[in-house]
């Protein structure tokens, strides 16, 4: 009986393992260098308020003209409403100035610490888990 009740219990454990999808979270360090600080202005392309960090897209151009397309990492969507934030206080094709440390392999990607919103308020963008927030 206790076998059968074990192998019950593993099954079991197996199914609810199944059920909930599971994403890899990763540290602030391993993946931004907060020695890089990048200062960005741009267009929202796109914005994504997931779990476990929302995102969101903007076309930035350059001094010569070229525009290129960053990936903004954010905290998750709980804390950012904790500082301000809604899903719909980014639209596409509102114009935001971002604040915050480049991704350590050189790509168009950073974790955003300070977003200025196209009405002209400035909000927090990380958690204490993603570097804190910016003094």
């Amino acid at each position: 009986m206790k076998a059968q009740l074990a192998v019950a219990a593993v099954g079991l454990g197996f199914l609810l393992v199944q059920a909930v999808p599971m994403q890899a979270h990763h540290s602030f360090g391993a993946e931004y260098d907060a020695k890089q600080p990048v200062t960005l202005k741009g267009t929202v392309t796109k914005f994504e308020w997931t779990n476990p960090h929302a995102r969101f897209y903007i076309d930035v151009k350059g001094d010569d003209g070229k525009v290129t397309n960053w990936n903004l990492e954010l905290a998750s969507p709980n804390v950012l409403g904790r500082q301000g934030w809604t899903r719909h206080s980014l639209q596409v094709g509102d114009t935001v100035t971002v604040t915050g440390s480049k991704a350590k392999d050189g790509s168009n990607m950073a974790n955003a610490a300070r977003v200025t919103l196209a009405d002209g308020r400035t909000v927090g963008a990380r958690s204490a888990e993603d570097g804190g927030p910016v003094k």
